[in-house]
């Protein structure tokens, strides 16, 4: 996999529009003193223009330039935090990690799992289901405390105790208050990271598990 260093989220790319503006800038503010001068050359000794509107238009370009220079020097520190993502994504590549994700991946009869929930609830489930909905597992009585990250290990078994083969299953949580009402979760899978893309300034993360993640989402890495 290449990445592009010269690309829209490196530090060049970054700084193209600033440059551009700061460009074009330079050309304004020099045919204004080119036209100012033509004007107080070419000015009624009788009637001499006042002088303070065109104070006032020299302080006015001189703010922009200030914060075009401002704008080019954060576009600068973006583009290298960028790049450092960037660096940071590529050594996970290889790597295990747990992150937000709707599907978990068998291999060799294992799997690892996990949720999190928005508030305490009284009553968790989570199931595991085939691609076209049967359920297949469903684990109660789960650990029902919030913001926590709750980990959950399948042996791979269905309900008869059977093996199931190595692949994707899908992931649903249910967790419900003393009321009734719906307590919202996230579920977690844990998959390896195969590769890694690089597009306007974002690290995005290609999962074993089919899906994909910023680093920023990695609660784990083994």
């Amino acid at each position: 996999m290449a990445i592009d260093p010269f690309g829209p989220g490196s530090v060049t790319g970054a700084r193209t529009t600033a440059s551009s503006s700061m460009s074009q800038l330079s050309e304004d503010y020099e045919s204004f003193i080119t036209l100012l001068t033509a004007q107080i050359q070419n000015q009624d000794p009788l009637e001499p223009m006042d002088s303070t509107t065109f104070i006032s238009q020299l302080a006015q370009l001189s703010q922009v330039e200030q914060s075009v220079a401002v704008n080019d020097n954060l576009e600068g520190i973006s583009g290298q935090l960028s790049s450092m993502s960037a660096i940071g994504g590529l050594n996970l590549i290889g790597k295990n990690v747990v992150a937000p994700s709707d599907e978990v991946a068998l291999q060799e009869g294992h799997a690892i799992a996990g949720y999190r929930l928005a508030a305490d609830a009284a009553s968790v489930s989570v199931s595991i289901k085939s691609a076209d909905g049967t359920l297949l597992r469903r684990y109660d009585d789960l650990d029902r405390s919030a913001g926590t990250l709750h980990s959950l290990s399948w042996d791979g078994l269905d309900y008869e105790g059977l093996p199931l083969p190595s692949g994707r299953y899908s992931l649903e949580i249910r967790a419900e208050d003393a009321a009734g009402n719906v307590v919202p979760g996230q579920t977690y899978a844990a998959s390896t990271v195969r590769s890694m893309t690089y597009e306007n300034g974002l690290a995005t993360l290609h999962l074993a598990n089919g899906k994909t993640t910023s680093a920023g989402l990695i609660e784990e890495v083994w």
